[in-house]
Parts: C-alpha cells; structure tokens; sequence
C-alpha cells in the first residue's frame, strides 16, 4: 500500500493498525521516503527461509 505523508499524518492510528499486517510505502512529492512494517514480519520471512538450511 502507498500513502502521502499527509494521508499518514491524518490517520496515523489507522495505519500502524494496517501496518501489522501489510507494508504500507509513505510518499512525498511522488517518491517513496519511509516503509512503514511490522519488525517481526522480517523475524518471520528469516526464520522461514532458514527452514531446512540449519539442521535439527
């Protein structure tokens, strides 16, 4: 999801909500300048891509 600057300053609540769920890119004057995440979601995608690299 992208959003302005302006839209996340307006909702901010709403979506650090989404946030949880989806990354959402925040633009300024047209260009990406923050990704707003879930920091366990990078956890995550790690822990699964080691699934069957590191043994049991």
């Amino acid at each position: 999801m992208s959003i302005t600057a302006t839209e996340l300053k307006s909702n901010l609540g709403k979506y650090l909500k989404l946030a949880e769920h989806e990354d959402i890119f925040i633009t300024r004057n047209g260009k990406v300048v923050a990704k707003l995440s879930n920091p366990n979601a990078d956890r995550v995608a790690m822990a699964k891509s080691l699934l069957g690299v590191i043994p049991a």
